[in-house]
């Protein structure tokens, strides 16, 4: 869990510490006051990126070359850790360096090396795109999670990643006549490897969710179906020339989709608004139990001013999954107060 985080030119804040109980903490406040900031921050220093910014630089207080987001992080009862990540621009003092960097108790590390020290799962009402939304939005899903507690999911994540870019440049340069097919070779083999991992593992997640759901009373009518781009030596032989003429890569996991069902309705087509946020919440339920079974503790929850988008009986649920959980609430309606009368309460004026 995490004790205590400071902001330092970090969005809105230029020096700011917030320290958190083994509980709920509230974070209360009006709109634009830098609620979300904050839970902002707990997150990437969980996860070592943000969930809502499209560039890094978009953390960083304005007017500022670089932000900082340091913490002190509970990993056991007997283990603390002190967290540190600094974003920025690309270049700092003129010189040209990396958007992020990460430390642990002051020394130098990577990104997967502080994944999976403090769980976290982030709910918020932008996530009813989870169902509505591109299927990118439901991917990520997938990966953010399980990059927090499997090490060979994030390497084979990664290594694939870089090896698609890889490929669509080659795939260019073979329609532009600057390169052979033969040029696709080894980027072939490095889909390939990690790509199927990546499946197998998604696939095992997603079996995992239904059967949590099909023990609920909930949302036993739910059901998820991995919808999978397969990759192969015979399917990227099958698309070759497709792949040629359009210059990017037509299978494998970034083509990957989730299709959430009620009884044989899909959801993001035939569910209406309450529907789609009662399977958000579902999938969320999946995600908090997976990440503790698989990464052996428990989860700390960001909850960011969802409880007005929930009716009663899910509102209830939420409050029954925080129990004996550390969780970070953000809310700006104050008779939502009257829900954690044990809390913290960090007022923001």
């Amino acid at each position: 869990m995490v004790r205590e985080i400071t902001l330092v030119d970090f969005r809105n804040y230029d020096n700011k510490t917030v320290s958190f109980s083994d509980g709920i903490t509230v974070i209360a406040g009006e709109n634009a006051k830098g609620k979300t900031n904050i839970l902002e921050a707990v997150y990437l220093l969980g996860v070592g990126e943000s969930f809502r910014a499209k560039r890094t630089e978009e953390m960083v207080r304005f007017g500022e070359e670089l932000g900082r987001v340091s913490g002190e992080i509970e990993v056991s009862k007997k283990d603390k850790l002190s967290l540190e990540i600094i974003v920025n621009g690309g270049v700092v003092m003129g010189k040209t360096v990396n958007k992020r960097k990460f430390l642990i108790d002051g020394v130098s590390k990577h990104r997967k090396d502080i994944l999976g020290l403090f769980p976290l799962v982030l709910f918020r009402p932008e996530d009813v795109d989870l169902i509505s939304g591109s299927p990118d939005v439901r991917r990520k899903f997938l990966d953010r999670l399980m990059i927090q507690v499997d090490s060979l999911y994030e390497h084979s994540l990664s290594t694939y990643e870089q090896a698609l870019r890889r490929r669509n440049k080659v795939l260019t340069a073979i329609r532009e006549g600057k390169a052979s097919r033969y040029s696709l070779a080894y980027w072939d083999g490095l889909l390939i490897k990690h790509g199927q991992v990546i499946q197998d593992k998604r696939r095992e997640l997603v079996d995992y969710i239904n059967e949590l759901f099909e023990k609920s009373e909930l949302f036993r009518s739910l059901k998820v179906v991995y919808d999978m781009s397969a990759i192969s030596e015979s399917r990227l032989s099958q698309y070759a020339d497709a792949e040629v003429a359009v210059g990017y890569t037509l299978v494998g996991p970034h083509k990957d989709d989730l299709i959430v069902k009620e009884g044989t309705r899909v959801l993001s087509t035939y569910g209406s608004r309450g529907e789609q946020r009662m399977a958000v919440l579902a999938l969320k339920m999946g995600e908090i139990y997976y990440l503790e079974e698989k990464g052996s503790k428990k989860a700390t929850l960001l909850l960011d001013d969802i409880f007005s988008e929930l009716d009663e009986g899910h509102r209830q649920e939420v409050l029954r999954v925080m129990t004996g959980r550390q969780v970070i609430v953000t809310t700006a309606n104050l008779e939502d107060l009257e829900m954690f009368l044990e809390a913290k309460i960090i007022e923001l004026s």
